[in-house]
């Protein structure tokens, strides 16, 4: 979710504004997801490195964490969502991962989209842990995508990056072997519905062969 900080300096305002909308944003968009019919959404809100940002805007970040996370507790199951958190929550204060694994028990009980959310991740760092995990373990492609903090969720179809970078910018480096690509020079608190559908649409054109040629 990339381009809230420059969103907000484009107007003058506090960075912090251009996080808060950003946050609007990701509801509109995962409950457009959920209407479209994609089974799982995940989203960057913050990354291993965002960490070297400056404390009053890494304090912002985690303040809208709190408020996304006490009104999934209120909403997720009429809403219809389940949420997960992937990364090393060990960062945040106790009373942040209580409420963390309060909508992991929740979203046991939900029916319908899995919205994952990144915070304080990175693929390199993910990969790092996993091999801890795995341990003796014969380091196959399975054991060690098994030992991922997204165990058990498909690997992504589609990436779309806002915000006009072209990298992945260590986002789900084993996961995004063969995800198709889609950049977009649209900051991401000016990312809408008609956008998501409009890369879907290109999404939707492409051949993917896995390495594999067409027969």
């Amino acid at each position: 979710m990339d381009g809230n900080g420059r969103w907000a300096e484009k107007r003058g305002l506090p960075r912090a504004v251009g996080h808060t909308r950003g946050a609007e944003v990701f509801r509109k968009i995962a409950t457009a997801c959920k209407d479209l019919g994609v089974e799982y959404l995940t989203v960057y809100a913050f990354s291993t490195e965002n960490n070297r940002r400056p404390e009053d805007e890494v304090s912002a970040i985690l303040g809208l964490l709190r408020k996304y996370l006490l009104e999934s507790i209120e909403k997720m199951e009429r809403d219809g969502i389940r949420l997960k958190f992937l990364g090393n929550l060990d960062i945040l204060p106790p009373d942040y991962r209580k409420l963390v694994r309060e909508t992991d028990e929740i979203s046991k009980r939900v029916c319908g989209m899995q919205a994952n959310v990144c915070f304080n991740y990175g693929g390199r760092d993910e990969l790092v842990r996993a091999v801890k995990r795995l341990g003796g373990a014969e380091p196959t492609e399975q054991a060690l995508s098994d030992c991922l903090d997204t165990a058990g969720i498909p690997d992504p179809d589609l990436i779309i990056r806002p915000g006009g970078e072209k990298r992945l910018s260590n986002f789900l480096l084993w996961q995004a072997a063969y995800a198709e690509l889609i950049f977009t020079d649209t900051l991401w608190p000016d990312f809408t519905k008609e956008e998501l559908v409009a890369a879907f649409e290109v999404f939707s054109a492409r051949k993917r062969r896995y390495g594999g040629v067409d027969r």
